[in-house]
C-alpha cells in the first residue's frame, strides 16, 4: 500500500481532510461522494472510496442516525445473473423482509464481471442506499471495503469473499455436494461427472471439494477428465456433457454443482435418448418443473428466498443498531431429495 495511504494507527482518527489528501481532491469532492452527491466522475468517486477504505475513515455515526427523514428507504442488490431464475427467488425473499419496514430495491447485474460490479456499487452509493446485498463476483473487493468504510451495511450472499468484514449469508454447499455424491456412490456409481461453474467460483469450488471429499471418503478414485468445471450458461452445458456422452467410456452418473448446468445437461440427454434412461443425474439447486423430468433426478435443495430473507435480515439489523460491530456468517441447510 503507497504510505499516503497507510491506515492511521496510533494517531487520531482519519478525518475528510486526510482522505481528500490521499485522494487528490477537495474534501468538498469527499464529501459530496460520501454524502451521494451527484455530478462526481466515477474515476473521483473511487479514488475517495479506495482512500476511505485504507485510511480506516468512518462518518460519525450519531451524524447519520437511521431517523426516517435521513434515510432514503432504498436497499441495493447486485445479483451476478439475471438470467437465472434462482436469483429471482433471492430477490423475492430480500423483498419479502424490507417491505415491511417501507423500503425499495435497487437491482443491479453483475454478469459476474467484478468492473460492474464496482460500478454498481458506486453508483447505489452515489444514490444514497441505506444498505447493500451483493453476491459477489470475486476478485478485487476494494469498493466492497470502501461501501463498509463509510457505513453501509453490507451483507453478502451466497458467497464468501476475503478482506471484506460484512455479515455473510451462505448455503453448506460442500455438505450438500458431498451427500448428493456419497448417494451416487452407494448405489454403485464409479464414473460420475462433475458439472460447474469456473473454479474461481465461490460456491463451485465448495461443491467440487464435496463432491472430491465424498469419493476419497469411499475410497473411490475419480476420472479426471469427467471434471468440468467452467460451464456459466445452460448452453455451454450441454455442449460439455454431450462432449462426455461421446466418450469411449462415458459416465453413468453425473452431478450437476448448478441448475443451469442441470438444464444444459438435460437438453444434452434429450437428444441422446440412447443413454439417457440409463443415466442416473444428481443437481444442486432446484429448479421449475423439476419433478416432471423424465430421467432419473434427484435434487439437492435449499430454500433460496430464505437465502435472500436472512441477507436482508442481516442488513436490517445492522440499520437498526440490533446486533453488536462483529460480523456473522450464517450457513443455511440443504436437502437430499430423492
Amino acid at each position: 500500500m503507497p504510505d499516503h495511504l497507510a491506515p492511521h494507527r496510533g494517531a487520531a482518527a482519519p478525518t475528510v481532510q486526510d482522505v481528500a489528501a490521499a485522494a487528490g481532491v477537495s474534501p468538498m469532492t469527499v464529501s459530496r461522494v460520501l454524502n451521494g452527491g451527484p455530478n462526481v466522475r466515477p474515476q473521483k468517486i473511487q479514488a475517495v472510496l479506495d482512500a476511505a477504505a485504507a485510511l480506516g475513515y468512518r462518518r460519525n455515526e450519531n451524524a447519520r442516525s437511521i431517523r426516517p427523514g435521513q434515510r432514503t428507504g432504498l436497499l441495493g442488490v447486485i445479483i451476478t445473473n439475471v438470467a437465472n431464475p434462482y436469483y429471482a427467488q433471492v430477490q423475492l425473499g430480500v423483498e419479502e423482509i424490507v417491505s415491511s419496514d417501507g423500503m425499495r430495491l435497487l437491482v443491479g447485474n453483475s454478469g459476474e464481471d467484478v468492473h460492474r460490479e464496482r460500478a454498481l456499487v458506486n453508483d447505489f452509493i452515489g444514490r444514497k442506499v441505506d444498505g447493500l446485498i451483493v453476491v459477489p463476483a470475486g476478485g478485487d473487493v476494494a469498493h466492497l471495503r470502501a461501501a463498509t468504510a463509510v457505513g453501509i451495511p453490507l451483507a453478502l450472499a451466497s458467497r464468501q469473499v476475503d478482506g471484506v468484514d460484512a455479515d455473510v449469508v451462505l448455503v453448506d454447499d460442500e455438505g450438500g455436494a458431498r451427500d448428493g455424491t456419497a448417494h451416487l456412490l452407494a448405489e454403485g456409481h464409479r464414473r460420475i461427472a462433475f458439472l460447474g461453474n469456473r473454479s474461481s467460483v465461490f460456491t463451485s469450488r465448495r461443491r467440487q471439494q464435496g463432491f472430491e471429499r465424498a469419493h476419497a471418503e469411499a475410497g473411490v478414485a475419480f476420472d479426471p477428465i469427467l471434471l468440468r468445471a467452467g460451464q456459466n450458461d445452460d448452453a455451454t452445458a450441454h455442449d460439455v456433457t454431450l462432449e462426455l456422452l461421446a466418450l469411449d467410456e462415458p459416465p453413468t452418473a453425473i452431478f450437476s454443482a448448478n441448475n443451469r448446468n442441470t438444464v444444459g445437461a438435460l437438453r444434452a440427454l434429450s437428444e441422446r435418448r440412447d443413454l439417457a434412461e440409463s443415466l442416473r443425474i444428481v443437481a444442486f439447486d432446484d429448479f421449475e418443473l423439476s419433478s416432471l423430468v423424465p430421467f432419473a433426478l434427484s435434487v439437492i435443495e435449499h430454500d433460496p428466498r430464505e437465502l435472500g430473507r436472512t441477507a436482508a435480515r442481516m442488513v436490517m439489523a445492522r440499520l437498526h443498531s440490533t446486533v453488536d460491530s462483529v460480523a456473522q456468517t450464517i450457513e443455511l441447510p440443504t436437502h437430499f431429495r430423492p
